[in-house]
C-alpha cells in the first residue's frame, strides 16, 4: 500500500511524501553525523521513557508497529526511525535548527515529521495522550522555543532557495502585505518567531462593517474546517465524525450557555498570519490556558500523512489551548468563546493585545482588536456561539471537501457571520 498524494491541510508537510522522506533521511544522517551530546532536556526525556515501564513499553512498541503502516511511493524510499533512541537523537539536533522554506517539499513541522508514523500506531495513540509524556514535550518544546526566539534562528531568513526571504517565499507569504524594514538585516525581524508572528501593514485587513454589531468577523486568517450546530454538553468527540463535546472543549466553563449552539472551526496555514483578533466588540468574561496534548490524533480517522490535520475536531478537546470568553455588546450574540488550539510543535498560545500587554478579564475589546497569537506552532481555532446567536455564515466560511481540504481562505477581520 502506498501513501496517496492527498492535500495536506495548512501546508505544514509536503503534499508529495517523497520530499518528506528525503528530508527525514538527510536530517537523520546529519544528526547522527554530528552526534551532539544530549541537551539536559533530552536526557530527561530519555530517563522518563526508561524509568517508567508503561511509557517504555509504548515508546518501544510504537516504532515496532510502524511496519504495519502505509509505505511511501516507490522511488521515494521508506524512511522511518527505528527506535526511540534515534528519535531522541533527531530531536536533540532539531533543538538548534529552524524550519527552512521549500516550495515543493516544505517541512514546517519538523518534530511532527519524525513522529508522523509513530503517532497513529496503537502504542502511539496511547502514549501521546499521557499527561507525563505531554509534560515532557512541553519542556522540550520550551527549549526549542528559546532558540526560535533568539537571533541565532535568523539564519533561515535569507534569499537562498531554502530561505524565507527568497523570491518564491516572498510571493507565497505575500510578504509585501506585512510590516518589514528593508534597510535592516533580515528585514528587521529579530528571530524566527518574530518573523513567524509578523504583523500586517496598517490597512491590509480592514474590519468588516465596524459599526454594525450584528456583523461577526473572522478571528484568524484561516481555512474553514467544520461548522456544527446543535452541539451537546457531552459527546463522543473521539469517533470519526468528531462531534463537539462542550464540557471537554471548554474545560467545563459556561457550558450551559452553549448547549444546542454552534461551533465554527478553521485552520491556519504555514505561510499565513498567526495572530487572533476579536470577532465582536464586547467584554472579556474569562481567560484560561489549558495544558493538554501535542501529538495526539484520533484513531477514527486512520493514517493521516499530515499527522493530526484531519483530527482537528478531536484535538480541540484535548490539545494545549487558550480560551477567551467574550460577552458581546450585542445581546443577541451574548457570550461566545474563541478557542485557540495549539497543534503540534511549540503551540505557544500568548494572550496579549496589540501592544504586547496581557489581556485581562473585565477588559473591553473592539471588533478587530488583537487578542493574542500562536508562536511557532498552532494552529487551528474554534468560535463557539450560543443557540440562536447566528443567523447565517458567509459563503466563503462554509467548509468544502472532507476535513475542509478544499475550503477557501477566509481573511482575518472579514465578514464571517451575521447575528440573529
Amino acid at each position: 500500500m502506498t501513501v496517496s498524494l492527498t492535500s495536506r491541510l495548512g501546508g505544514w508537510l509536503p503534499t508529495d511524501p517523497g520530499p518528506l522522506q528525503g528530508w527525514l533521511q538527510n536530517t537523520l544522517e546529519e544528526a547522527e553525523q554530528k552526534a551532539l551530546p544530549f541537551h539536559p532536556v533530552v536526557v530527561e526525556f530519555q530517563e522518563m521513557i526508561e524509568d517508567d515501564p508503561i511509557i517504555h513499553m509504548y515508546f518501544t512498541q510504537m516504532f515496532e508497529e510502524q511496519s504495519g503502516l502505509p509505505r511511501a511511493p516507490v522511488g521515494s524510499g521508506d524512511v522511518k526511525l527505528k527506535d526511540y533512541r534515534q528519535m531522541l537523537t533527531v530531536m536533540n539536533h532539531l533543538l538548534t535548527t529552524a524550519p527552512t522554506y521549500d516550495a515543493t517539499g516544505q517541512v514546517g513541522f519538523p518534530i511532527t515529521a519524525i513522529l508522523d508514523f509513530p503517532m497513529i500506531t496503537p502504542a502511539g495513540l496511547a502514549a501521546f495522550v499521557l499527561p507525563k509524556v505531554n509534560d515532557m514535550f512541553r519542556k522540550l518544546l520550551a527549549v526549542w522555543a528559546q532558540f526560535l526566539d533568539s537571533p541565532d534562528s535568523t539564519y533561515v531568513l535569507n534569499d537562498t532557495p531554502s530561505g524565507w526571504l527568497s523570491p518564491e517565499a516572498r510571493e507565497a507569504l505575500k510578504l509585501d502585505e506585512f510590516e518589514t524594514d528593508r534597510a535592516a538585516p533580515y528585514l528587521g525581524f529579530k528571530s524566527w518567531n518574530d518573523f513567524f508572528t509578523r504583523r500586517f501593514k496598517p490597512g491590509q485587513r480592514p474590519v468588516a462593517e465596524p459599526d454594525n454589531d450584528r456583523a461577526i468577523v473572522s478571528a484568524c486568517e484561516s481555512n474553514p474546517f467544520a461548522i456544527k450546530t446543535g452541539v451537546k454538553d457531552t459527546d463522543s468527540f473521539w469517533v470519526k465524525a468528531q462531534p463537539y463535546s462542550l464540557r471537554e472543549m471548554l474545560n467545563g466553563n459556561f457550558v450551559e450557555h452553549f448547549v444546542g449552539g454552534t461551533v465554527y472551526q478553521a485552520f491556519l496555514s504555514a505561510t499565513h498570519y498567526h495572530r487572533w483578533h476579536s470577532p465582536v466588540s464586547g467584554t472579556i468574561r474569562k481567560l484560561e490556558q489549558i495544558a493538554g496534548t501535542y501529538y495526539a490524533e484520533s484513531a477514527s480517522v486512520g493514517f493521516d500523512p499530515a499527522a493530526a490535520n484531519n483530527s482537528q475536531g478531536y484535538i480541540a478537546h484535548v490539545a494545549t489551548r487558550a480560551l477567551i470568553f467574550i460577552e458581546a455588546d450585542n445581546a443577541d450574540i451574548g457570550l461566545l468563546c474563541l478557542v485557540a488550539v495549539g497543534m503540534s510543535e511549540c503551540s505557544s498560545c500568548l494572550l496579549v493585545d496589540e501592544t504586547e500587554q496581557p489581556l485581562k478579564e473585565g477588559q473591553h475589546v473592539t471588533k478587530g482588536d488583537q487578542l493574542g497569537y500562536f508562536q511557532f506552532g498552532g494552529s487551528t481555532h474554534c468560535l463557539v456561539f450560543r443557540p440562536g446567536a447566528i443567523s447565517s455564515f458567509e459563503q466563503q466560511a462554509i467548509p468544502k471537501g472532507e476535513y475542509g481540504q478544499d475550503s477557501a481562505l477566509v481573511q482575518v477581520n472579514s465578514l464571517l457571520a451575521t447575528a440573529a
